[in-house]
């Protein structure tokens, strides 16, 4: 199939599923970017696919994930840091620790989850921050990042994740101990 042919297919409803599975290796920076795109898409199977797919993309398409980080939908800068994180691209933690000042609670949750991922030790001080961020799944999404850099709360950190009365926060914090 060729570049036109995909393009199409991934635009087609009916068969963007299966067309997706097709693409696992495919290295084309244009259909790369048509497929980071269906992290938009409604139906939670695609996105599904999609992440599959680049996730088994076995080819160096590094720099083609690292622009779905600038993307404008929150949904694709979100869940194409995940798809960095997983592919174990340690190349991309300076552009995933960008998102850590997103506009989006999806987004930073996702990267404060990918930079834990990554074990970027030297993300730790995004990640204390995260401590404080706005959005609660954000903020537990840090606490997890910060177990597993092996990083140490401050008592002041302490507090606000207990001020936060989440029963879910007292599990994570039995991993500080």
């Amino acid at each position: 199939m060729n570049r036109e042919e995909i393009s199409k297919s991934l635009k087609n409803e009916t068969i963007r599923k299966s067309i997706l599975t097709t693409l696992t290796q495919n290295n084309d920076p244009e259909i790369i970017q048509e497929i980071i795109q269906l992290f938009d898409d409604d139906d939670i199977e695609i996105r599904g696919e999609v992440f599959s797919t680049l996730f088994l993309n076995e080819n160096d398409i590094l720099k083609d994930l690292i622009l779905g980080l600038d993307y404008e939908s929150k949904n694709v800068r979100a869940y194409t840091a995940l798809v960095l994180a997983n592919r174990n691209e340690k190349n991309a933690i300076e552009e995933i620790r960008k998102l850590t000042n997103d506009s989006s609670g999806l987004v930073r949750t996702c990267a404060y989850g990918a930079l834990g991922h990554l074990e970027a030790k030297e993300s730790s001080k995004e990640l204390h921050r995260g401590i404080f961020d706005s959005n609660l799944e954000a903020v537990k999404s840090a606490m997890y990042a910060l177990t597993r850099i092996k990083e140490k709360i401050s008592d002041e950190e302490l507090e606000k994740i207990r001020k936060l009365n989440e029963p879910e926060f007292d599990k994570i914090l039995k991993f500080f101990n």
